[in-house]
């Protein structure tokens, strides 16, 4: 039985983990096989009709070693947003998004590229840098209060290296934002980024972006396609390894002009606020079906109160844990969607965990939440960026009269009285 290694605090037990806000991922190299219904990269746009022409890419000048490259906006970004009216029901933002965001070769960055496009979805892919590095030059990395080249996750093989970069390309031309889940991923001792000074993170968060940005020197390729952007410019938010740390790396993001930080280790649902200049935008508490206490919006915390510490469980139990964590997804959306109308956070990991189960409950929460979208409601499935986006241009008094509404308060006599 596969156990979570890494995951000292799982010895909290069940209802421990609930109220800690346990959070974490797993090593991408304890990915199982390849998934038979995972998808293609090679698949054309939803919507494309057999035989047409694919669309043309963008001119591209390239960035130092020609690792990434400049091609104008990016594309398939939604309309400019607009300010509410005083009175006026926000729309009901959710942003599903993916720490560490490599390709192992079990299908999924695929298969949910696939998802998003075909139901006009964009998400928010937090890239480790260590994903674009070969294992033969780890010894380039040298993370803070860590031995040089170490990482607690695994470095991945140079074919699923180019694997990440055409999906990563691939996500980005699709409209989904490339932010960072830093290196090394260190959770436990005395290296773990909990312990990290300001400097640290700085120096982590330049190593992150010199591994994308020069991808091409550190690997010899160079019959590979750039990535498409400019990564200074498109970097503006992450999550930090085990949501650790973020009180010493909020300084160090500000001063790097980033605009919100997803590490917040635990938050409830309720219209954000800025800590330290940037928006805290913190996985949220959702009711978990079958107990009395929540559970946080990531596939891992959801695994952490089903089979604690194994992420190879007994298969029966599989059909019953991937409907409650269906249910769980769906079940927060509704109480916002229902109520105050609070932006819904989902976190997730490209892996097999449990036969796949949290893979499979992620997309048909995305499906029902699309749904939604689909009958003609106001419901945004959206990017982080695309989301501070919308609440950049809010009238400070309109968001202050949104965080007076509570989790699963709607405003009393309606929206046009709040």
């Amino acid at each position: 039985m596969r156990t979570l290694t890494r995951r000292g605090a799982l010895g909290l037990g069940v209802a421990g983990a609930a109220a800690a806000g346990l959070a974490g991922c797993g090593a991408l190299k304890s990915s199982d096989g390849p998934d038979p219904s995972g998808g293609s990269a090679d698949r054309k746009p939803a919507g494309s009709k057999p035989g047409s022409k694919p669309e043309s890419k963008p001119s591209a000048k390239p960035i130092g070693d020609g690792s990434t490259s400049y091609t104008g906006k990016q594309p398939k970004q939604p309309a400019k947003p607009e300010p509410l009216e005083p009175g006026q029901k926000p729309p009901q933002f959710v942003v599903f998004s993916w720490d560490g965001a490599g390709e192992v070769g079990n299908g999924l960055f695929p298969r949910f590229l696939d998802l998003a496009a075909e139901h006009g979805a964009h998400m928010t892919f937090f890239l480790s840098g260590l994903y674009l590095l070969p294992e033969s030059k780890k010894r380039l990395y040298e993370p803070p209060n860590n031995q040089r080249g170490a990482s607690d996750i695994g470095y991945l093989t140079d074919d699923h290296i180019k694997d990440t970069l055409k999906n990563v390309r691939r996500a980005w031309l699709e409209g989904h934002e490339i932010g960072t889940h830093f290196n090394g991923h260190f959770c436990a001792g005395s290296g773990s980024v909990a312990n990290w000074t300001p400097q640290q993170w700085r120096s982590e968060i330049d190593q992150a972006k010199s591994f994308v940005k020069e991808w091409r020197t550190n690997s010899g390729w160079t019959d590979l396609p750039s990535l498409p952007f400019d990564y200074d410019k498109e970097l503006v938010g992450g999550r930090t390894p085990c949501l650790l740390g973020q009180d010493n790396l909020l300084p160090t993001a500000r001063e790097l002009g980033w605009r919100y930080d997803a590490s917040s280790p635990g938050g409830r649902q309720v219209w954000p606020t800025k800590k330290n200049g940037l928006w805290n935008l913190p996985l949220q508490q959702i009711p978990f079906p079958g107990h009395s206490f929540e559970v946080l919006s990531m596939d891992y915390n959801i695994l952490a109160n089903q089979s604690i510490n194994s992420t190879n469980a007994p298969a029966h139990n599989y059909p019953g844990w991937r409907e409650q964590a269906t249910n769980a997804y769906i079940s927060g959306f509704k109480r916002a969607y229902e109520s105050n109308r609070a932006p819904f956070f989902i976190g997730n990991h490209f892996e097999q965990w449990n036969g796949g189960i949290y893979m499979d409950a992620v997309e048909k929460a995305l499906k029902h939440i699309a749904r939604e979208k689909e009958k003609g409601e106001d419901v945004r499935l959206v990017s982080f960026r695309q989301f501070v986006d919308w609440l950049d241009v809010q009238p400070p008094e309109v968001l202050d009269k949104l965080r007076t509404l509570d989790v699963g308060q709607a405003p009393a006599g309606g929206w046009k009285k709040l």
